[in-house]
């Protein structure tokens, strides 16, 4: 048998919720030694709701030898200086998304890791939802043939008091809006599926329905190599939420993912009708209302990645093509942006 991984935890505010319930599932291959925040109350909080160890002093973590990765699930601005530390001390990181507040913070947390040789691993947990990864699978098997064109829709709604948490959707803390904290879970699932854009032409913006410094509105069209076109909208207005969708339209046929249901009509006839087992889509005014699984999953890869010395699904060099979508999107103001 191997040892079981050794885990410290960074960060104990809302995000935690679906790791913890992730990390006690998989208590017979994970163990976690070290759960930190600064905050006394949330701590405690923690340890009554999972019964997991914690500590009051991030270096407790770095400093333990027998901890051989860090979770970090704190606001993005403080995860370059985390994944530096946890780089000199030897630890594997699994990062929260995003990557940073910028895409050359993104860039150079990705080559300190690289530099360091620790796995780097990010939660964008769609990309493990049974649906997408039968959608991935259809795709890979080359059952809808050539791209033609891809939409990317990411409904969400947010009341205003969610904007009011100090540092929510501002541009020091979360590096923007919806883009980098809603949108991006679809947008990398969309990527990892078809591929990234050749050109993209976007526009975001503010909206009356929210008083908040990074965007709730934003818009694109794609072009990718082969010709095919796309289009992402993205908004946290769509009152009362809804979960993402994304359509696929190839050469010999479709596929609509809404959510954990996926639907797949092939010219030759064949019509697929895939119902995942997830629950719940956190596309409305509660984030966190969606099941532990996809977490679950993520948090398998990512040992199993440490395992075998290979590179999770979702790391942070792949997860780069996101950003670097999200960066241009924000950039192009309607001009086109070559990627």
């Amino acid at each position: 048998m191997t040892r079981k991984l050794r885990i410290g935890i960074i960060g104990l505010g809302m995000a935690s919720l679906p790791h913890a319930r992730a990390l006690l599932l998989l208590g017979d291959r994970i163990e976690t030694l070290h759960a930190f925040s600064p905050s006394a109350d949330r701590r405690a909080a923690f340890a009554r709701t999972h019964g997991l160890p914690t500590t009051d002093a991030a270096d407790a973590i770095f400093n333990d030898p027998r901890v051989d990765a860090v979770l970090v699930l704190t606001p993005p601005n403080t995860h370059l200086e985390i994944v530096q530390t946890a780089a000199s001390a030897g630890k594997h990181v699994l990062l929260e998304k995003p990557l940073e507040v910028s895409l050359e913070r993104a860039e150079q947390l990705v080559t300190v890791a690289e530099a360091a040789g620790i796995t780097l691993g990010i939660v964008l947990q769609n990309r493990f939802r049974p649906a997408a990864r039968e959608l991935k699978t259809i795709i890979g098997e080359g059952r809808l043939g050539q791209l033609v064109q891809v939409s990317a829709r990411t409904s969400y709604w947010r009341p205003q008091s969610y904007y009011d948490e100090p540092g929510r959707g501002t541009l020091a803390r979360d590096g923007g809006g919806v883009l980098l904290t809603q949108a991006i879970h679809n947008l990398d699932l969309m990527i990892s599926l078809v591929g990234a854009p050749e050109t993209v032409t976007g526009f975001a913006s503010t909206s009356p329905v929210h008083v908040m410094e990074g965007e709730d509105v934003a818009a694109a069209t794609l072009r990718f190599a082969n010709g095919a076109l796309g289009s992402i909208t993205a908004t946290t207005c769509a009152f009362p939420g809804r979960a993402d969708v994304i359509e696929i339209i190839g050469k010999k046929g479709s596929a609509l993912l809404d959510g954990e249901h996926l639907t797949v009509a092939l010219h030759d006839g064949t019509k697929i009708d895939f119902e995942g087992a997830d629950s719940g889509s956190g596309s409305g005014a509660d984030p966190m209302a969606f099941s532990s699984r996809a977490h679950q999953a993520l948090i398998e890869d990512f040992a199993a990645a440490i395992a075998t010395g290979g590179q999770p699904a979702a790391s942070g060099r792949d997860v780069l093509a996101v950003h670097r979508l999200i960066a241009a999107i924000i950039q192009s103001n309607g001009q086109p942006i070559r990627l």
